[in-house]
């Protein structure tokens, strides 16, 4: 069902961004990774909403180890993908639109270092003062992405539009609207189905609903970012892959740690610090890797698996 979703998805985002007059950093920054960070996001609202503060430690969990997924394992596996298509590719390095990929990652790198210092150190005042800050910059950036885009103006046309009845001419905007919603319900869907079976069979093992929620959760949840990025890597559309990587890192590391900050005690135990810093690692690589001329390559593919690796073997020993 992801699968499926991904593939649809990508296609009507696409169209989507070409309606509205945005180039492919955009699309792929904001249209593309707010959509698909939306099951993830909703674990930690859902269990806030439900439990209320008993629900704090797996809230925080399920915040932190997006990010951490995100800056390393999804990373990675874009790189990867480029060299499993390098024959359909103009090229086996990912070669995205720094501009646009590096102001991400820098401002995700400092949302990160506020989140991590504020968990070690805050109390209530500044956990306050953080969360507005992360907002506030949130909204700056996203409003700076969009218009960029808009200067930009839209990219080439995509394939058909799946939803489209007659080829001939153009999509309508319902047909485009359409797509994107069901598309959404199909990855939203998956990834519940799949985070309900995960949590059955961690909870009949006996695991620790920190590891769940840090380690098991986001990787269900983080899959139609990844799969929508492995498509448009296949497509040579790089900035579209990596944009769609880097919005959600935004997503994930500002409105959504803010809502923490907020809503939780924010205090960061040793699996979470664990995961921030791995997180914050995986950000700084891939930071390093988008401004070098050559783009991505191999040892920087195997760093960022290296490093997620890493974090789950620092995150279980820890807890």
């Amino acid at each position: 069902v992801m699968v499926a979703g991904a593939a649809v998805f990508t296609n009507a985002v696409e169209w989507a961004g070409l309606r509205l007059g945005l180039g492919h950093g955009a699309v792929g920054s904001v249209l593309a990774a707010v959509a698909t960070a939306m099951p993830e996001s909703l674990i930690p609202v859902i269990a806030i909403i439900t439990e209320g503060k008993q629900a704090g430690p797996v809230a925080i969990g399920a915040i932190v180890g997006a990010p951490f997924l995100l800056a390393t394992l999804a990373m990675a596996v874009c790189g990867v993908s480029a060299l499993v298509y390098r024959r359909r590719r103009t090229s086996a390095r990912l070669q995205p639109d720094r501009n646009a990929i590096a102001r991400d990652l820098y401002v995700v790198l400092g949302a990160l270092l506020l989140a991590t210092s504020i968990g070690l150190v805050g109390g209530r005042p500044l956990r306050l003062a953080g969360a507005a800050l992360l907002v506030a910059t949130y909204a700056a950036v996203t409003w700076k992405t969009i218009s960029q885009g808009r200067r930009e103006g839209g990219a080439e046309e995509p394939g058909s539009l799946y939803f489209d009845t007659t080829k001939n001419d153009p999509p309508n905007n319902f047909q485009i609207v359409a797509q994107v919603l069901v598309s959404i319900g199909m990855l939203i869907g998956g990834a519940e189905l799949f985070v309900s079976s995960i949590e059955q069979l961690s909870h009949g093992l006996g695991v620790d609903p920190l590891i769940l929620t840090l380690v098991i959760a986001p990787l269900a949840t983080e899959l139609p970012e990844t799969l929508n990025s492995v498509i448009w890597v296949r497509q040579s559309k790089d900035t579209l892959a990596l944009g769609n990587i880097t919005g959600a890192l935004v997503l994930q590391s500002m409105p959504l740690v803010a809502f923490g900050m907020v809503f939780t005690s924010w205090r960061l135990t040793s699996p979470a610090l664990a995961a921030m810093l791995a997180a914050l690692a995986g950000a700084a690589l891939s930071l390093v890797a988008v401004l070098r001329p050559r783009g991505w390559s191999a040892p920087f593919v195997g760093c960022s698996a290296g490093l997620y690796l890493g974090g789950i073997t620092a995150i279980i020993a820890v807890t």
